[in-house]
């Protein structure tokens, strides 16, 4: 199961156990600590997930963040977590207090549903008001999805991330800004576009008669967006049935019942795919049986193939497209399909630039 399937599980899962969840500490055991475990860390290991880390502050000692998660024994991530029911807009400033009494580069603040990212762009050393990233669990979309993939133990760097940060923390913040002003036009954006079409002088009057007008225009570009994107969606499902019922007829063509996929077969097609996840989308990895040989393909392609297996002897083989020039491999077991992962990573690179 991939990262993005796991947090939609995990989503899925919250959703049910929401009314069973009572306390602060029903919450982080039934949401948080499941959601850093997918994160990629082992949240019953101290040197990876510390909890009730001690933050003093000044005088103030035994201060404790609920966990921090560590990286080359100093804390990275420093996370808060309330009850689900719990709004966070109050509780930022108690994150803000330990954030700069350690060496974490970010701070996370949680109910379970709600995760907001921070981190100290405006100021070093000192946390930020506002989250650079946050997302809702239940409402979690692909590109968030690829910006939280960034804070998995696998791909954390400290240093791509905060170079993101910036970025990511205005585009939210001017996304919250459009998303206002289309629902409710202020004055000085009506005017704005009424000055690119209205040729006369903007009295109070005219700008009051455009208000609706632009507020109209925008909920129609929007409704035209997602049509386009509808049919093509739609378009591109009608190409799939079509070459579905093209393969279909051609396997009744040329039948293959003796073809057999078997488990070996099966194991090494996953040990490819979780190679290649780490540069391409996963589902656009393929097989096809044949009866010597099992091909991994990318996009479903003949002409694209990444390697073919032979398990159908004493010895099992791995050919695989090096340099364009294909070079023969016998394998010992099927896990030593990991020592070839750069020449796998090569080669569908440079199919994926045909």
């Amino acid at each position: 199961m991939d990262f993005k399937d796991q947090i939609m599980q995990l989503a899925a899962r919250a959703e049910k156990m929401l009314p069973q969840i009572q306390t602060e500490e029903a919450t982080k055991n039934a949401l948080i600590m499941p959601f850093i475990q997918i994160m990629g860390y082992d949240v019953f290991n101290p040197f990876e997930v510390n909890p009730e880390f001690i933050a003093d502050i000044g005088i103030k000692k035994g201060e404790k963040v609920d966990y921090a998660i560590m990286k080359d024994g100093e804390p990275a991530i420093l996370v808060e977590c309330k009850h689900h029911l719990e709004n966070l807009d109050p509780h930022n400033s108690q994150l803000f207090r330990y954030f700069h009494t350690t060496k974490a580069k970010f701070g996370l603040l949680s109910n379970g549903m709600t995760y907001r990212f921070y981190t100290d762009l405006v100021e070093k050393n000192k946390m930020d008001t506002t989250p650079f990233f946050e997302f809702k669990l239940s409402e979690i979309k692909e590109v968030e999805i690829a910006e939280l993939k960034k804070f998995h133990k696998s791909y954390f760097d400290v240093d791509n991330i905060t170079n993101t940060a910036s970025e990511l923390k205005y585009l939210n913040e001017l996304k919250g800004i459009l998303n206002k002003e289309i629902n409710n036009p202020s004055e000085n954006f009506v005017a704005f576009f009424t000055k690119q079409v209205y040729p006369g002088v903007l009295t109070a009057k005219i700008k009051e008669q455009f208000v609706p007008i632009v507020k109209r225009s925008f909920a129609q570009l929007i409704n035209d967006t997602i049509s386009d994107r509808l049919k093509s969606a739609l378009n591109q499902e009608k190409q799939k049935d079509v070459e579905e019922a093209i393969k279909i007829e051609e396997a009744q063509e040329n039948p293959v019942s003796n073809i057999v996929t078997t488990e070996e077969e099966l194991e090494g097609f996953y040990i490819v795919k979780s190679i290649l996840r780490q540069t391409i989308d996963a589902k656009r990895i393929t097989y096809r049986d044949a009866q010597s040989y099992f091909a991994i393909l990318l996009d479903d392609n003949n002409r694209k193939t990444i390697c073919r297996l032979y398990f159908n002897n004493k010895k099992v083989f791995a050919v695989l497209d090096e340099n364009k020039k294909e070079t023969k491999y016998e394998l010992n077991a099927i896990d030593e399909i990991f020592n070839y992962s750069d020449v796998l990573l090569k080669t569908v690179d440079r199919l994926n630039t045909k």
